[in-house]
């Protein structure tokens, strides 16, 4: 199978490709805006440069994607959060320019990377299926890209086409080996990472109104490889059962502290991102104070299951992060730490 990657570089590309390169034959086109490097499981990638962002990358997708079977969309950019032309140009547009090229090219699947925060704002805690309403939270630029990006398939789906389009709409996505990454996307630098210890974890003031669920990146694109070997089309949720939130938080970590109301965090992060403070911009406390808790019955009926349960997944992501874990990936590499004075111990 031939089948065209964008954002193969990052967090779940790199799971994709370290799955894909189990499975001898198929031929791989990555594309990404920076060179991968030459070692597993990028070297057996055949690579092409493009930023999504450019009305020059239309060419790179054309010729990509002539002859594929399959495309997986996987660019999306999250920072710098203080551009968010930049970011639209890069989701909004890019995610254009890659439908276009599938459209011309007449690939069979495209496999296009949603969100949980694709949907609109939840009611209550009951999970929602596939159908619930996908308008995105209007004060989260993540979301509303991502509503935008499903309304351009919506609209693609509605074509004469033979293209089956399908959505993947996972939970948060960590992983170990993107500890690093995903560090530079929502922390401070530098990152506090001695309030990371076990024995600290159990003081988090967790905020009442939040309950969220995660999924590894390796269960992700296992996800990926079972659509398409399937040739499934439509939406799918992706997340692990158990929901995180004050009291599931409390028996993971033997405690919780007391809990910070929404719109204190929510007025923390506004005045600490609009100083350069922090990088997370207060839609993301929007979003995460919304979303909906996601059922999986749908992917479930496929076969899927996920491997790694969420306390594991916790556990092991965290130490990442005060280890500065990262890859060879240009975008999973563990950024640089602040150099060390003479004489500093």
């Amino acid at each position: 199978m031939r089948i065209v990657i964008t954002g193969a570089t990052g967090n779940v590309g790199t799971a994709l490709l370290q799955l894909l390169a189990e499975e001898p034959g198929h031929q791989i086109i990555g594309i990404s805006r920076r060179p991968a490097p030459a070692e597993p499981p990028y070297d057996g990638v055949e690579w092409r440069s493009a930023d999504l962002a450019t009305p020059e990358s239309a060419a790179v997708l054309a010729e990509a994607c002539a002859g594929a079977d399959a495309v997986v969309h996987l660019a999306w950019l999250i920072q710098p959060s203080y551009d968010r032309e930049l970011l639209r140009r890069t989701n909004q547009d890019g995610t254009a320019r890659v439908i276009e090229a599938v459209r011309r090219a007449g690939v069979a699947q495209l496999v296009h990377f949603s969100s949980v925060g694709t949907y609109s704002p939840a009611g209550n805690r009951q999970p929602v299926s596939e159908d619930y309403p996908h308008q995105g939270v209007p004060s989260s630029p993540y979301s509303v890209d991502k509503a935008a990006a499903e309304r351009m398939l919506d609209e693609f789906e509605a074509e004469p086409t033979s293209t089956t389009v399908t959505r993947l709409r996972p939970a948060l996505i960590l992983q170990a080996a993107a500890a690093s990454e995903i560090a530079r996307y929502f922390l401070p630098r530098p990152v506090p990472v001695s309030l990371l210890r076990p024995g600290l974890l159990r003081l988090v003031p967790f905020p009442a109104g939040i309950a969220v669920q995660f999924v590894h990146a390796r269960d992700v694109a296992r996800a990926v490889l079972l659509v398409l070997r399937e040739r499934a089309g439509g939406a799918f949720n992706v997340a692990t059962q158990r929901v995180v939130d004050r009291q599931s938080w409390r028996a993971m970590f033997g405690g919780v502290g007391p809990p910070v109301p929404i719109p204190v965090l929510r007025a923390l992060a506004r005045a600490s991102w609009a100083a350069h403070l922090q990088p997370v911009d207060p839609g993301w406390i929007d979003l995460a104070a919304s979303v909906p808790i996601l059922s999986t019955e749908r992917i479930r009926r496929l076969g899927w299951r996920p491997e790694h349960p969420v306390e594991q997944l916790l556990r092991e992501f965290l130490q990442a992060l005060r280890d500065g874990r990262g890859t060879a990936s240009p975008a999973l590499a563990p950024r640089a730490r602040p150099a060390r004075p003479v004489g500093a111990r």
